[in-house]
Formats: C-alpha cells, sequence, structure tokens
C-alpha cells in the first residue's frame, strides 16, 4: 500500500532529520562525515541506521561504545513517519503534497533546534522561503486548493501577515515594555514561509493556534512552578505544531468556527 511506502519515506528522512538537528546548530556539515557515534567516533553502519529498529535491538546503545543513545532520534523517526502519512491522507499524491511535506520536514528540524539551543538558524529559513516561493510560482500558473481560492496574492498576503503581525508584537515590546524578548527574530522570520505556503487565512489560524498552545503551555509551567514569568521560552515549536494542525485540519476548523459562531 502507498500509505506504508510514505511512511517508510517519512522513517528514512526522520533519520536525516537527526543529522540535521544535531549538526546544524553546532555548524557542521549535514553530508560529511558520515554518520557516527558522538561518543567514541565510530562510523555507523547500514545496520545501525534502520529507523526505530536499529534502536530497539541496539538496546539503545552504541554497538561499539555502549554509550546511551538519545531516545529523541527514534522519536523524531516515528514523529517524521507519521507526520507523512497524515499529510498523504490529507492531500494525497499532489505537488501540494510534495511541497508541504518539504516544508513539514524543515520545521521538524526547526522544532527541536528551537527548543534545544533557543535559535532558528537563518539557513532553514532560507530554504524553507525557497521551497515556497517555488510553491508561489505553481500556483500562479496553477492554483493551489490549499490558499482557499485563485487569487495570486493571497500566498503574499499570508507572508506579510505572518511575518508582519510578529515583527509588531516585538515592535510593541519594545515600546511598551523596554525589552527585546517580547518576540524572535528567527519567529518572525519564519512566518514568511509560513505565509507563503499556507495562503492567509491558515496563516491567521496559524498564529492564533501557536499564540494559544504557548499560552497554556506557559500557564500549566507556572502552574508547576517549572517557570517564572521572566523566563524565556521559544516560540517556535510552537509556530511549527500550528503550522502542522492548519496543514492538516486547518479549513475543518475554520468551517467549525464558522458554523458555530
Amino acid at each position: 500500500m502507498i500509505e506504508i511506502l510514505v511512511t517508510i519515506i517519512g522513517l528514512v528522512i526522520g533519520s536525516f532529520l537527526n543529522v540535521c538537528i544535531y549538526r546544524i546548530p553546532r555548524k557542521e556539515s549535514i553530508v560529511f562525515p558520515s554518520s557516527h557515534c558522538p561518543a567514541c567516533g565510530r562510523q555507523l553502519t547500514f545496520f545501525d541506521l534502520i529507523p526505530i529498529v536499529s534502536y530497539i535491538f541496539l538496546l539503545g546503545r552504541c554497538r561499539s561504545c555502549q554509550a546511551k543513545i538519545s531516545a529523541r532520534y527514534p522519536l523524531v523517526e516515528l514523529l517524521t513517519g507519521i507526520v507523512f502519512l497524515f499529510l498523504y491522507l490529507k492531500y494525497g499524491y499532489s505537488i501540494t503534497f510534495m511541497f508541504i511535506t518539504i516544508m513539514m520536514a524543515v520545521m521538524i528540524v526547526v522544532f527541536f533546534i528551537d527548543l534545544d539551543h533557543l535559535i532558528i538558524p537563518d539557513k532553514l529559513v532560507i530554504f524553507a522561503s525557497i521551497i515556497a516561493g517555488l510553491m508561489v510560482v505553481y500556483n500562479f500558473f496553477t492554483p493551489l486548493a490549499v490558499y482557499g481560492d485563485s487569487s495570486w496574492w493571497n500566498p503574499l498576503l499570508g507572508a506579510l501577515i505572518g511575518s508582519g503581525s510578529l515583527l509588531l508584537v516585538a515592535l510593541l515590546g519594545s515600546v511598551l515594555f523596554k525589552t527585546d524578548e517580547a518576540m524572535g527574530g528567527g519567529d518572525i522570520k519564519l512566518m514568511f514561509p509560513v505565509g507563503l505556503v499556507l495562503g492567509w487565512r491558515l496563516t491567521l489560524l496559524t498564529l492564533f493556534l501557536a499564540i494559544m498552545i504557548a499560552g497554556l503551555y506557559g500557564l500549566i509551567l507556572l502552574a508547576l512552578k517549572k517557570t517564572s514569568r521572566k523566563s524565556s521560552i521559544p516560540f517556535g515549536p510552537f509556530i511549527v505544531l500550528a503550522f502542522l494542525i492548519a496543514s492538516i485540519w486547518g479549513y475543518q476548523i475554520i468551517y467549525w468556527y464558522l458554523g458555530v459562531y
């Protein structure tokens, strides 16, 4: 079945995303050298790199030095496989599926890098913007259903709303609260390709969902006394979660809201 193939491809790509998540913040090449144990440096073989399966059979440890392997590796692989499957079930084998799947792969890398290092590398935003730009060009000649209409300016307005809204938050934070931490520059830049890919309708939904999820997460941390009001929480992961939700269930949510209200 094609669904199984898509999931397997997602698992394999998830393995590569692990490399990106580890190396990009360290400014290392994602191509050379080949995958190796970060503890002992031993080059990994094919049997060490089978998504999820290798982790299980190796009991979560390096075959050579027995160093513990983070459970995040199979988690990212599994997550990517599941996300690819859901996107396929939503869009089928289409050009929209190809564009959004590539974009989502980048977003998964953004999620974990921002979570770990509180940064969104420019090279990821640039790559995402290139993919989004190609999608906009394609839409100009052949309108894509993801935008909700055939207007050529729809994705451009989405990018303006996405980045512009967060830029406004940053400016207001700087003026009213005398802080540069109201919104990170990486988040502002990330919303540019997000807006291009989703169009203005789903971009508005993405912003709303990201703010709501981030607010709920912050309240939970405060209630558990795991953070303080002055602590910084990366916003990028919430943009990624909101992007995923909007990509798959966006219009269902919008129609539900309009139907209720």
